[in-house]
């Protein structure tokens, strides 16, 4: 952990995969602690996995933090979390920020599966997500936004998320939500009433040649390429169980 300061905690994790040359990926990075711990799980074939647990409450209004993970050429990552991320208010009127970078190198694979993050009530958050890849680099990111708990009013929640295939920008995207956030969020363009919202970004390089058509996943989910060897599916839903089984439904349309 970074330090705790008058307005909250400061925490950076770190995580590096390179592969092991017997056709496996090995870990020679994996620095985390306080509030974003990181633990080595059981690897599955070639590909590596960590866990993140997160060891104490937040965040909370004035903390920062960190979370970076590279991942190098014919290495193979898998990322998830133990438990939903709950952003709660602190004792400072000060907004928490998360800020996650992935760096996947030309080569590398990276799956990137949290759990959803709850923005509670009096809270007030900052995610950013920013992914740098090679040009034939594979992603596989699910983001997953729960606006309160149950029966409660949400927090100020406001998530970015830029992507970048050879360092082109094939996605730059933010959505606030929330009391204080811009008129119109919860109308019927953006949520709709509804408390749940995510997004899966797979990128591969045969999509360039081959995109998946632009389609509606129902009446509530929507997958669109992007101007690069991506595809972005956009999904709101009641509650996060019935978000994460469309997102689940649209990971396995697009094939393994």
């Amino acid at each position: 952990m970074d330090g705790v300061t008058a307005a909250g905690v400061r925490a950076s994790s770190r995580i590096v995969a390179r592969a092991d040359g017997r056709g496996g990926t090995a870990l020679p990075v994996l620095d985390g602690e306080g509030p974003l711990a990181l633990r080595r799980t059981r690897a599955s074939g070639g590909e590596a996995k960590v866990m993140v647990v997160g060891a104490m409450s937040g965040p909370l209004g004035g903390d920062r933090f960190t979370l970076a993970a590279r991942v190098e050429e014919g290495a193979r990552l898998h990322v998830g979390s133990a438990a939903a991320t709950l952003a709660l208010p602190g004792q400072t009127k000060h907004e928490a920020r998360y800020d996650v970078r992935l760096d996947v190198a030309d080569g590398g694979e990276l799956h990137w599966l949290p759990e959803q993050l709850i923005s509670a009530h009096g809270s007030e958050l900052q995610v950013a997500t920013r992914a740098e890849l090679g040009a034939g680099a594979r992603l596989v990111l699910r983001e997953e936004q729960v606006l309160g708990r149950a029966g409660e009013v949400p927090g100020r929640l406001t998530s970015r998320l830029t992507v970048r295939v050879a360092g082109r920008c094939v996605l730059d995207q933010e959505l606030a939500c929330g009391p204080g956030a811009p008129g119109g969020w919860d109308g019927p363009a953006v949520l709709a009433g509804h408390r749940a919202v995510g997004q899966l970004l797979v990128a591969r390089p045969e999509f360039a040649e081959r995109p998946p058509i632009a389609r509606m996943l129902g009446e509530c989910a929507a997958l669109m390429p992007l101007a690069g060897p991506a595809v972005l599916v956009s999904a709101v839903a009641p509650d996060a169980l019935l978000l994460r089984g469309l997102l689940d439904e649209a990971l396995a349309l697009l094939g393994p």
